[in-house]
């Protein structure tokens, strides 16, 4: 059996790879042309290495699928891990659908869950809470978050896509730049005060096959950015949130629905993820087998027991180093010596780094430091 893991750039991408290399899936790692040094390519789960042109990505992709079906007799595994891939795959359902096997969103799913506002009001519909949302002409309550429909089509990075404003200045300030950028009104809604969750699932026709839930610890930046340091939680609270969601679609895929808690530790859901998400290696260091879930279901095979795995925290560094250094600048030195403690902690488990296979976090630390010397 093979899988195709694609966008191995991304950091998220390694556990993945490594999830289904150590349950005996060939893995052929796909990047384009345009990155030097995918992470990815360097792990040892890596059994064949591919580059293919970023401006003709659907036709080398469907080349490679098809390649690999005729040359092994079974269709591999496509797995999308960047949010344009999944795209283009999603849009072209079909005709990958003769070459490899996916579980993707259709395009309709994917748009819906990719467009915050659409999220919002099927949110309302089925009951699960969101926070209060303003038109600018509204009488607002500041401080308030600013974001894009979809940053992530706009190329924005998780720490770009939102804006916190105290004053109206600074909406609308925050208001033009995203208008701008993406030509869509962007969303006002209420800051909630409280600590970050999410729940992540593998769906299948409406039905969630495999789920992790998660609080967030720490973060980098301090005010709202991605997670750097995350423990695993059970919550049927979120679970029962997500799959209200994934029934109502009829969703397939993997998604993150990523929620924040108000003022009373009340949980609301702020948005949806519709692919590999920033935390997605929690699902490996966890010892799940979500990964080999969504293999299955990409195959059309049928889905083995989930195994949720224990509960355990997880870190990245260096941002976990910046989130503790940007939480003690905040005031907030109790966030900083627990990040040292976790430094020390051998329970404590890197995202990124594992034993037996370290040369993507060594590679990951090298793109670092060039994008620091740029």
């Amino acid at each position: 059996m093979t899988a195709i893991v694609t966008d191995v750039h991304y950091r998220m991408s390694t556990a993945l790879i490594r999830d289904l290399a150590d349950a005996g899936v060939n893995v052929i790692a796909c990047e384009y042309d345009c990155f030097s040094d995918p992470v990815g390519f360097y792990s040892r789960g890596v059994s064949r290495r591919q580059v293919i042109s970023y401006d003709d990505a659907v036709q080398q992709l469907l080349m490679l699928c098809k390649d690999v079906y005729q040359s092994t007799g079974c269709k591999p595994a496509l797995m999308p891990v960047g949010a344009k891939t999944l795209e283009a795959v999603s849009r072209s359902r079909d005709r990958f659908k003769e070459v490899c096997g996916i579980a993707v969103p259709d395009i309709e799913q994917l748009e819906l869950f990719n467009d915050k506002a659409a999220v919002s009001r099927l949110a309302q519909k089925l009951s699960v809470p969101v926070p209060a949302q303003y038109e600018l002409s509204d009488k607002i309550i500041y401080p308030v978050v600013v974001k894009p429909v979809c940053g992530e089509k706009a190329g924005l990075t998780a720490a770009q896509r939102y804006v916190i404003a105290s004053s109206t200045a600074r909406l609308e300030q925050a208001y033009e730049k995203f208008y701008k950028l993406t030509g869509q009104k962007p969303i006002i809604c209420e800051y909630l005060s409280g600590g970050g969750a999410g729940c992540s699932v593998v769906a299948v026709n409406g039905r969630v096959a495999a789920h992790i839930c998660h609080r967030r610890i720490r973060e980098y930046p301090v005010s709202g950015g991605p997670s750097s340091c995350c423990e695993k939680i059970e919550s049927d609270q979120l679970l029962k949130y997500a799959s209200a969601m994934i029934e109502h679609t009829g969703y397939t895929g993997v998604a993150m629905f990523e929620f924040k808690a108000d003022a009373r530790g009340e949980y609301r859901l702020l948005e949806i993820n519709p692919r590999v998400w920033g935390t997605y290696p929690l699902t490996r260091v966890s010892g799940s087998n979500f990964s080999y879930i969504w293999f299955l279901a990409s195959l059309g095979l049928p889905l083995c027991k989930f195994e949720g795995g224990k509960s355990v925290k997880m870190v990245y560094y260096p941002s976990d180093f910046a989130a503790m250094l940007g939480y003690l600048k905040r005031a907030q030195p109790g966030k900083f010596f627990a990040g040292l403690c976790d430094l020390i902690n051998p329970r404590v488990k890197n995202g990124l780094s594992e034993k037996g296979d370290r040369a993507p976090y060594r590679a990951y630390l090298r793109s670092i430091l060039k994008r620091g010397r740029k």
